[in-house]
């Protein structure tokens, strides 16, 4: 079996990051499917020792827009019954939550920026999210949430959403919140998405001054997080 981690990215500057990072560290590589450049999804994960799916500004529900979407559901789905170790962020915790049936659909406003995030009770003891604080601050840049897929485990939560990351499985994961990017990625979605910025009230700078007082341990926890779900590909 291919040792490599398949990483299926829809937006140029929502790369792995610390992700990418902390699979260098386990001596993993990757092969990453740049959808947003027309990139080909492969038809199935059997190759491939795991799979990553990463954030992107379009909806799971927007299948006629976006007719990728029903591609990497079923690549998903495969990987599901085939036992690979997954991960997915944001829009991937999306994709992922609606491979396993669960509703996926817009929250009662964005949550952008930096937020503290609370470990449920299924998050003490995981193997992954158990190296995680009580509460921290994450950074986060979502408009949809999703319900808790059947069989599967809460993990985190915040003030704005009830269900910010959960477990299925022993090997699969879903992080509403973002826990890989890194200032540089951040700076590009200040960029990238002034838009969206502009339309909820949000001030990009505001969030780029922070980073300060959040990064360094956003990127130590991420690190720890990451190399932990790293090891699951063994």
């Amino acid at each position: 079996m291919n040792r490599n981690i398949l990483i299926l990215q829809h937006a140029d500057s929502e790369h792995a990051g610390n992700i990418a990072a902390a699979l260098e560290r386990e001596k993993r590589a990757c092969v990453t499917v740049r959808i947003f450049a027309d990139e080909s999804i492969p038809d199935d994960p059997a190759d491939f020792a795991g799979l990553i799916i990463m954030g992107g500004p379009m909806s799971v529900y927007e299948h006629a827009k976006y007719e990728f979407i029903q591609h990497e559901l079923q690549l998903i789905t495969l990987a599901l019954e085939q036992n690979k170790p997954i991960l997915g962020v944001c829009l991937g915790s999306q994709l992922l939550a609606a491979a396993l049936g669960a509703k996926v659909f817009p929250g009662p406003r964005k949550e952008i920026g930096w937020h503290e995030v609370a470990k449920l009770p299924g998050g003490r003891g995981d193997v992954v999210f158990d190296a995680l604080p009580d509460s921290f601050m994450a950074m986060h840049w979502h408009g949809d949430i999703f319900d808790l897929p059947d069989g599967a485990v809460p993990l985190l939560r915040s003030d704005l959403t009830a269900l910010q990351a959960f477990r299925y499985g022993k090997n699969v994961y879903g992080l509403l919140c973002h826990l890989e990017l890194t200032y540089p990625q951040i700076d590009r979605m200040v960029q990238e998405f002034h838009l969206e910025l502009s339309q909820a009230g949000i001030s990009g700078q505001d969030i780029l001054n922070q980073w300060p007082r959040y990064g360094a341990s956003l990127e130590r926890l991420g690190g720890e997080i990451f190399s932990r779900w790293a090891a699951l590909l063994e």
